[in-house]
């Protein structure tokens, strides 16, 4: 069927819905009454907690239906998923964020386009980065991600190696440290969730005391961003909740893993 000028296929359909715009408004909707709710709960701004929707597996002219919808920022796992939708919809100017582990390899990929990167975690890929954007005369928005859970399937600084990476990032002019992100433990049990994002909201505290920059907590996804903003999270990482379950497994994107959010 046609819609808005872009022909759905049946698969588009079974997964978005005939009006996806509709759809998306609504989903937007939930998620901003639950972030409300979460925010309300433990006395904090709605202001101070910001909706980043991740777009994996949704095709590119799928995503013209967000926009429509009022999603002005996209997040990406894979560069190469993003770099290909960055260009299927150039013209509509919206920001992009890499929140998945970049191999360095695709460092030139994500300089040329990207305005945040949610998953900084070594040296090496700090370095490239920087040298990339220097060469693209590009400044790059980053979270230093950290592995709070203790799960070898997981990218991210050891928590003990957080403040020695900390005291690095000088070295980075290129790179502006925005703060620190996680992926907690997958689990449908908050209370082994939840302890880690209480660590890296501990974490941070640290941080900013040797580079105030590092202020804000990316963590929560859709099974758990309302006890990550209970837990002080400044940046949510929402997809299923928005755009519907996803029709890859999850270990296509934390191999390893059998949940997401």
């Amino acid at each position: 069927m046609d819609h808005e000028g872009i022909r759905l296929s049946v698969a588009d359909t079974e997964r978005f819905g005939r009006n996806p715009v509709s759809r998306f408004r609504a989903n937007l909707a939930s998620v901003e009454e639950r972030i409300d709710s979460a925010c309300a709960r433990v006395g904090r701004d709605r202001g101070s907690v910001r909706l980043l929707p991740v777009t994996k597996t949704v095709p590119a002219h799928i995503l013209r239906f967000a926009y429509e919808a009022g999603i002005r920022s996209f997040a990406e796992n894979k560069i190469q998923e993003a770099t290909a939708k960055h260009d299927a919809l150039a013209e509509l100017g919206v920001d992009w964020s890499i929140v998945g582990h970049l191999q360095t390899n695709k460092v030139k990929y994500l300089a040329r386009f990207a305005c945040e990167f949610h998953a900084l975690d070594s040296l090496r890929l700090a370095d490239l980065l920087n040298n990339r954007l220097e060469r693209e005369d590009r400044f790059l928005d980053v979270y230093v991600q950290v592995n709070t859970s203790g799960e070898e399937s997981k990218f991210g600084l050891h928590p003990d190696a957080l403040i020695p990476f900390v005291d690095t990032l000088g070295q980075f002019p290129r790179l502006k440290p925005r703060g620190l992100m996680t992926l907690a433990l997958f689990s449908a049990d908050m209370a082994k969730v939840r302890p880690c994002f209480a660590m890296l909201r501990r974490l941070r505290d640290e941080a900013v005391k040797r580079n105030a920059a590092l202020s804000e907590l990316s963590m929560g996804m859709s099974g758990d961003f309302e006890e990550a903003i209970e837990e002080g999270a400044d940046v949510v990482r929402v997809g299923q909740a928005i755009f519907g379950k996803r029709p890859t497994p999850d270990s296509h994107y934390w191999p390893g893993l059998a949940e997401t959010a």
